[in-house]
């Protein structure tokens, strides 16, 4: 093999190898078999939390919200920037009723309406549904656009922007966690950015040692070819003294 070859081939291989290191410093994580990936820009959690940080409990992907608790990572799908949440008490207007999204990177990914929370005393009849995860014998919750009254039996509890009032037909109670998240800061990038140039650096290698090879390849062609030229010469020479 030509020593310039053997030289490209063994920097590529270098540079794959270095690859797949880094690569196995940094794999898509899970908490169990068949549970969805863990990747940039979530990690599992560590000693310095961040916004973007997963645990795992009983085989299952969990995220924490102070304002909150924990909530079910159904799936995350890195394209769209969407993160499907699953609440684990079956009572998503708890979720949305403390939910406080203002210090996360995050937002709904559906549109949001304002909806005003009320506690009442007694029923507002069959018109309005109840919150049945949020209701007692004693008292009854309802979501209603924001009212410009309310009766004596009722206090507002809190007015908040929503994916939606409650329905009983709307029985998933993941239908509306759905969360997006913004532009993340530079540091978060790190992990990725340090490969991406490991990347660039080894085609720059690659590419420079090929130029390299290529110059050494000319250099031969022409000493080569002033061998023959030479040899050539030398051949012409005793004619012309015979001559």
């Amino acid at each position: 093999m030509d020593s310039s070859a053997f030289f490209i081939l063994l920097l590529s291989s270098l540079v794959l190898s270095i690859t797949e290191a880094f690569d196995a410093n940094y794999p898509p994580l899970k908490c169990g078999h068949g549970a969805l990936d863990i990747s940039f820009p979530f990690r599992l959690k560590t000693h310095q939390p961040q916004h973007f940080d997963l645990f795992c409990r009983d085989n299952s992907t969990m995220i924490h919200f102070p304002a909150y608790g924990d909530l079910v990572v159904k799936s995350i799908s890195y394209d769209t920037r969407k993160l499907n949440l699953l609440d684990p008490k079956n009572c998503v207007h708890e979720v949305f009723l403390n939910l406080n999204l203002s210090l996360t990177p995050f937002h709904y990914y559906y549109v949001v309406k304002k909806y005003t929370y009320l506690n009442c005393s007694a029923s507002l009849g069959p018109s309005v549904r109840e919150i049945p995860c949020l209701s007692g014998s004693q008292h009854h919750v309802y979501t209603v656009e924001s009212p410009a009254s309310v009766p004596d039996y009722c206090r507002a509890i809190k007015t908040v922007a929503i994916p939606f009032a409650y329905s009983s037909y709307l029985s998933d109670n993941s239908f509306g966690l759905g969360l997006t998240w913004e532009e993340l800061p530079e540091r978060d990038h790190s992990g990725f950015r340090s490969k991406t140039v490991l990347i660039i650096v080894g085609m720059v290698l690659i590419a420079a040692a090929m130029l390299i090879s290529m110059k050494i390849l000319y250099s031969k062609r022409l000493d080569s070819q002033g061998d023959k030229e030479s040899q050539f010469s030398e051949d012409l020479l005793p004619q012309h003294q015979g001559c």
